[in-house]
């Protein structure tokens, strides 16, 4: 049956409920390689993300929980958007962070078609799925179906024209994360159990010739790389990811991801150790950090700013007293970082 353009075009999913807990927590955070390698298991930095005891929760676990809005769009529960499950490649993924993830809770989480377009021998589609209470929402999802064989029913062409392209320099960092031969495996247990990532005879049937990695796996790890790298590894600053699924990998192949730090966050592009692009066109923006009702600076700039105000507190200094203790996080939606370290006042 046809794509009906006027139908599905903002068409809106039932919404549905979903809760978690520490041990799903977990769970996501080795299926994205938290502890792999080397020395890690027992890093404190790594503990962080696998024990419960001092558990912080990963920007990026804010997929699972949305992830069943993704499943409705392609298993015919949306109104004039029927395709071929088989025949669907996630193309896209932006992840808007509103706040910090809980270790656990429940959300409910309201799908909708926010964007269709007709690529002659594909449609492109994008689910939204905001969680948490209306008009308050925790984090927002935006899922970029590429169905295959679905084109052709007259809707607009024009879709986005893509961005974030890397500036022509050297990145400003570079890391290297491995995946194991059983990554799928792992990751399918946080709740995507498409046989595409198991079964080889499934595989087959979509085209590859061994099952491949979860699209949302590989943007785990380079979520994980950009905490690290751009924010500190404070997942309170981490507000905005986006990224283009460019190629597909297979589990135990090493992932590259380069980034290019600007003002607002980064530019980022993850590969395969030989180049080949996986995610391309990828962006990471930061929260600031509100001292006095201003945010200053973008994440690298706003932890040195608290840093200044923490050693003038230690000596001492009732202003560094003053701003150490009032500093704190701006909200997702009043003001994410950009331009050139510009000063902004709130409202």
């Amino acid at each position: 049956m046809p794509i009906d353009a006027a139908a599905a075009l903002g068409a809106t999913i039932a919404p549905f409920t979903s809760a978690w807990d520490a041990d799903d927590v977990i769970l996501y955070h080795l299926g994205v390689g938290a502890g792999l390698g080397p020395g890690k298991a027992t890093d404190p930095a790594e503990l962080a993300y696998t024990y419960e005891q001092r558990l912080v929760v990963l920007p990026t676990f804010a997929v699972v929980p949305a992830f069943p809005g993704l499943v409705q769009a392609v298993t015919g529960q949306v109104p004039g958007l029927a395709v071929n499950p088989v025949m669907v490649l996630h193309g896209e993924q932006d992840l808007v962070l509103h706040k910090p993830i809980p270790t656990s809770g429940t959300a409910e989480h309201r799908p909708r078609v926010a964007a269709l377009y007709d690529k002659g021998k594909a449609a492109l589609a994008t689910i939204e799925v905001e969680s948490g209470p209306a008009g308050d929402p925790l984090f927002t999802n935006r899922f970029t179906l590429f169905a295959r064989g679905e084109g052709g029913f007259g809707g607009d062409p024009n879709s986005p024209p893509p961005g974030h392209q890397p500036p022509d320099r050297e990145p400003d960092t570079v890391a290297e994360s491995p995946t194991m031969a059983h990554q799928a495996l792992i990751y399918r247990l946080s709740g995507d159990k498409n046989p595409l990532h198991a079964d080889p005879d499934f595989a087959k049937l979509g085209g590859f010739d061994t099952p491949i990695l979860h699209g949302l796996c590989t943007y785990g790890f380079a979520g994980r790389a950009l905490l690290h790298a751009v924010c500190g590894g404070d997942p309170a600053r981490f507000g905005f990811m986006s990224g283009r699924f460019s190629q597909p990998v297979l589990p135990g192949q090493t992932l590259v991801t380069s980034i290019w730090r600007d003002d607002a966050g980064a530019v980022f592009q993850t590969a395969k150790p030989d180049g080949t692009v996986v995610i391309d066109r990828g962006r990471v923006r930061v929260r600031a950090l509100s001292f006095d009702g201003t945010v200053r600076g973008s994440c690298p700039q706003a932890i040195q700013q608290r840093l200044e105000h923490l050693l003038l507190a230690a000596r001492g200094d009732p202003v560094g007293v003053e701003h150490a203790l009032g500093a704190e996080p701006v909200d997702q939606d009043q003001q994410l970082v950009g331009g050139q370290g510009e000063v902004y006042p709130v409202a």
